[in-house]
């Protein structure tokens, strides 16, 4: 019980303002459009809290991730969008639990809530973004196969998806700029659906909310490492 008050009241005034104001912009327009795929509410709002939690830097945000990457392959197949479930269940739920095993085992002093934030040296962007490009190649030629709808752009939401993966298994404060990146090529793929069926535009919406969220999560991670450089630095000055 104590850890849950703990909980809400680290959760700041803009904070919850994002988070009410994004589930409001989920619900109006899932409901405007008269859709009746709840399927896809359910994922949006998962969706939505799990952004805050990882913009925090609390692992819980990861775990939701992963329940979220199955809810959004299921509406991806119903779709015909391969590429999307592939990324999803095949890339980023699997990379998403490993980010949760990088969390719990990197706590900052030992509190659970947030994660020690991680400065990568320069050698290893060069690394994530090759790992990426070879998965989005080899995605590429699976995609084309299967006839996937907006080939460019699935395959370019597996590249901006991967990075962004990476970057927050290694807990890099750029993961939030990758998954921006990934959140425009989404709202993309969507609204070219939506052209179609304009039931998909709830999908649109959910995703142009995932962005809001990612800003502020780049945002906050900065303002968190350097805050906890700042501890970091003053404990040593003490134990001297």
């Amino acid at each position: 019980m104590n850890a849950v008050k703990q909980f809400i009241r680290d959760i700041k005034p803009i904070e919850y303002l994002l988070f009410f104001s994004s589930v409001l912009a989920v619900l109006l327009s899932f409901f405007l459009t008269k859709n009746d795929d709840y399927l896809q509410l359910g994922a949006s709002l998962i969706g939505v809290l799990s952004l805050i939690l990882i913009a925090k830097g609390n692992v819980l945000g990861q775990i939701l991730s992963v329940i979220f990457s199955v809810f959004y392959g299921v509406i991806s197949y119903f779709c015909g969008y391969y590429g999307e479930i592939i990324t999803y269940l095949g890339m980023s739920a699997p990379i998403a639990v490993l980010a949760v095993i990088s969390w719990l085992k990197n706590p900052f002093k030992g509190k659970r809530s947030e994660v020690e934030v991680n400065h990568l040296r320069l050698r290893e962007y060069p690394v994530i973004l090759a790992i990426s490009c070879a998965v989005s190649v080899g995605f590429f030629f699976i995609l084309r196969a299967l006839h996937t709808p907006n080939l460019w752009w699935s395959t370019v939401s597996v590249l901006t998806s991967c990075t962004a993966m990476l970057l927050s298994v290694r807990r890099s404060p750029l993961y939030a700029f990758a998954y921006c990146i990934n959140d425009v090529v989404l709202i993309v793929l969507w609204a070219l659906m939506s052209a179609e069926n304009s039931t998909y535009l709830a999908m649109v919406v959910c995703f142009s909310v995932f962005l809001a969220n990612d800003v502020y999560g780049l945002v906050n991670w900065v303002r968190l490492l350097k805050k906890q450089q700042k501890i970091l630095k003053e404990d040593e000055k003490t134990a001297e």
